[in-house]
């Protein structure tokens, strides 16, 4: 009881000399821009009281590279701290939701240092998604804490700025919108080399390793062939054949572990299956059967699973926080959360998900096409939502757009189809952003179309877009009357979601050699 009351106390002691240090700093013009931020008053202060003092900047660009700068020495200063939190937590819960934390931090700074470092040469467009991508990481380590019911002792110690300082980050981006190019139907991300893998039926004799449980192949596990991949050298396309079979594994592809392609026999033949879930005391982001945050991630013909079942709630099949990664011909199952569109850029084609409640949820910039989404049979008096989008701030670039796709009633769920309702999505965050675009909505869809998340939360500032969808779902006459949702009735204005606008697809993904429609 002695710690933790001296603890609290060094804390509200901080708080107090941050609040009066701000009435007296004064660094000229850099308070005139920091003025111009969601928020002054950590700007301020850390401008004038970090590792350096900060000159007033000529232009924003200079500003919000400062601003970036200001938040990577407080997200450096953040992580050290939180280290010597880990002898605090007082049970197994602490214990899980504070190592995730120590996880986010790291990805955070990671993605800090890619937007300040000069050799990166990114775009805006990169230097948005990567600073949401940074908020997100905190966002989700405050949620471990919450979900595990232990957010009275450590989180309050792990309260920092540096959401804030990111936050200031992201409102000085720069509005030229960014004109990107297709080339043979994928965003173009996606390299010539990725282009022909993902296309040719002989991908898998391509490989670089192989799996297969028989022993027929260089390892009897992915997990194995996942550290093997981790010593090459180089970080060229890393191609693993994983042979039929039912892997059950719980898998990690790491920051470090980039363009990696993982090319199953099919999703009827390649399964990874676990069952992690917050019931059996992991976070939600801990509770992935696959997770994925090195860049340039590709699968294709595999199911990823997760049994934990209705009942354990939240349960994550795979979760996604590689940029530029695609999925293709994949299948995801689960309840609860089963697709965790986290972060980054991603694109899912011709995949089918199934689940109950926020099946595809995240704060990803992700774009879904030609894919089978199909809601189960839930708990008794559960509702199933298709989507729980969690963008937290106005100016990230991120959010689901959903097209060319179908929602229908799995077979478990058909013959009780009148004691369930279900929606398209619900406002997680406060500035939830989901569009279904051009998708059919079988008869399963309530007429309302979308579910509050908790009483008035979100409903002006969500947005939620219908465009030319049809089906016996898809009429719009019935759905709710929010501020923030719309029946999108422009071509423009829908087109910002397409593969090409959203997540500039044109860029990347031509290399993957997954087929895409690039426009509406």
């Amino acid at each position: 009881m002695a710690i933790k009351l001296e603890l609290f106390a060094i804390f509200m002691l901080s708080l107090s000399f941050f609040s009066s240090t701000i009435l007296a700093s004064d660094s000229g013009d850099v308070n005139w821009w920091c003025d111009k931020t969601p928020y002054p008053a950590p700007c301020k202060y850390f401008m004038s009281h970090g590792g350096h003092k900060y000159n007033a900047p000529k232009k924003k660009s200079e500003f919000q590279k400062m601003a970036m700068q200001v938040a990577m020495e407080r997200a450096l200063t953040a992580q050290s701290h939180n280290k010597w939190l880990g002898s605090k937590c007082r049970n197994e819960r602490e214990k899980a939701a504070w190592a995730d934390c120590l996880k986010q931090y790291q990805d955070t700074i990671q993605q800090l240092n890619q937007t300040l470092d000069p050799a990166t040469k990114c775009t805006d467009f990169d230097q948005q998604t990567w600073l949401s991508t940074a908020l997100t990481n905190l966002d989700t380590c405050r949620a471990g804490f919450v979900e595990l019911g232990v957010s009275d002792f450590v989180l309050p110690l792990m309260s920092n700025n540096v959401s804030k300082l990111i936050s200031n980050s992201l409102a000085m981006k720069n509005d030229i919108p960014e004109k990107h190019t297709y080339k043979e139907g994928f965003p173009s991300w996606v390299k010539a080399g990725d282009r022909r893998l993902l296309q040719s039926t002989s991908t898998a004799a391509k490989a670089n390793l192989v799996v297969a449980q028989d022993g027929s192949g260089n390892y009897k596990t992915i997990k194995a062939a996942i550290e093997a991949a981790a010593k090459r050298s180089g970080s060229g396309r890393y191609v693993i054949h994983v042979k039929k079979g039912v892997y059950k594994e719980n898998i990690e592809i790491g920051n470090k572990m980039k363009n990696i392609m993982l090319v199953g026999d099919g999703l009827r033949n390649t399964i990874i299956t676990g069952s992690r879930s917050v019931g059996g005391g992991f976070t939600t982001f801990n509770s992935a059967t696959v997770a994925v945050t090195g860049e340039g991630f590709i699968a294709r013909g595999i199911t990823f699973r997760n049994t934990a079942g209705p009942q354990n709630h939240q349960a994550v099949a795979l979760r996604s926080g590689s940029d530029l990664s695609v999925f293709y011909q994949c299948s995801f199952e689960g309840y609860q959360d089963t697709l965790y569109v986290h972060s980054q850029r991603q694109f899912y084609k011709e995949c089918y998900i199934y689940g109950t409640v926020d099946f595809i949820f995240g704060n990803a910039a992700v774009v879904l096409q030609n894919c089978m989404i199909y809601a189960r049979r839930p708990m008794d008096k559960q509702k199933n939502v298709v989507t729980a989008q969690g963008r937290t701030d106005p100016n990230q670039n991120t959010g689901i757009s959903i097209h060319n796709s179908r929602v229908m009633a799995a077979t478990d769920l058909k013959p009780v189809l009148s004691s369930f309702k279900t929606y398209l999505g619900r406002p997680w965050k406060e500035y939830s952003r989901t569009v279904y675009l051009g998708t059919y909505l079988d008869t399963l869809v309530d007429s309302a179309g979308w579910l509050e998340w908790d009483g008035n939360f979100a409903l002006n500032t969500l947005y939620y877009g219908e465009y030319k969808n049809f089906g016996p779902g898809s009429s719009t006459s019935g759905r709710v009357k929010w501020r923030g949702y719309r029946v999108i009735t422009s071509a423009t204005e829908a087109s910002k979601f397409s593969v090409a606008n959203f997540i500039a697809g044109q860029s990347w993904l031509p290399a993957t050699g997954v087929p895409f429609r690039s426009g509406l």
